[in-house]
């Protein structure tokens, strides 16, 4: 079985394929800090609840967003799975797409992987939104070359920042839909701020990149909070949560030889 790791700043996601097939997948807090023994001790926990052992692994691969934590899950690998970890992003292995910015060493690895993810999957122009702790918007042109794309503070840094900032406005449960947009209480004017905001937001944002590109491109959205904004973006024609991990099977695939 191949294990893919999606560390994010705020979560890492984890995957379990057994060949094309999807077994298991995870969502875990990210821990900056966390051991070789700590990764250890947490995979092989979720591992056997869905009736596995870490002994099932042959194979890893990881796209890292938080550079600490690369050495830990390389120690993991090399200590409890007697394997090397292949890491995108590092000399030698090779995404299969051309990178077409200013500087191709500056886009993150979560961006190129989706990429990759995205045109195998529709073989056509994309923007790929990823709700993460920042949202990136990132254009795939019809040839499949990644040819850059945007940058935007997430949805919990909004609200990290209206807890904090302010004295009075409470923290909410945005997975609760707004009844309306003129909201009549406190909780429900910040939901609607941040969905129908959100929502707009993104809208505004594809609709200027897609005058960018020669023909419509397909939007698309993956990551932790695209389930909730989705909704209030008509501009997004389907969420594919696992998208990122499909993209680290499909890297590892074409590098393993």
């Amino acid at each position: 079985m191949l294990l893919t790791i999606d560390i994010g700043n705020t979560h890492t996601v984890l995957g379990l394929y057994q060949a094309e097939q999807l077994c298991h997948h995870w969502r875990i807090r990210t821990d900056r800090y966390a051991t070789a023994d700590e990764l250890a001790t947490q995979l092989n926990g979720l591992l056997q609840l869905q009736g596995e052992q870490l002994s099932t692994i042959s194979g890893a691969v990881m796209g890292s967003v938080v550079p600490t934590l690369k050495l830990a899950w390389r120690q993991f690998c090399q200590q409890f799975l007697g394997l090397e970890i292949m890491v995108i992003g590092h000399p030698g292995v090779e995404p299969g797409i051309a990178i077409q910015i200013d500087n191709p060493q500056e886009v993150g690895a979560d961006r190129v992987i989706n990429s990759v993810a995205g045109f195998t999957r529709y073989g056509q122009a994309l923007i790929i939104v990823d709700f993460g702790t920042a949202i990136t918007f990132d254009c795939v042109a019809d040839n499949g070359d990644y040819i850059g794309g945007i940058i935007a503070p997430g949805l919990a840094i909004s609200l990290d920042a209206l807890s904090s900032r302010t004295a009075k406005l409470p923290r909410v449960d945005i997975s609760k839909t707004p009844e309306k947009a003129i909201a009549t209480s406190t909780e429900g004017a910040i939901r609607a701020g941040l969905l129908f905001g959100y929502g707009g937001m993104v809208e505004g944002i594809v609709n200027r990149l897609m005058a960018e590109f020669p023909q419509p491109p397909l939007t698309i959205a993956t990551g932790g909070m695209a389930p909730l904004v989705a909704p209030y973006a008509p501009v997004i024609k389907e969420v594919v949560p696992t998208l990122t991990l499909e993209g680290l099977r499909l890297i590892y695939e074409r590098n393993r030889t």
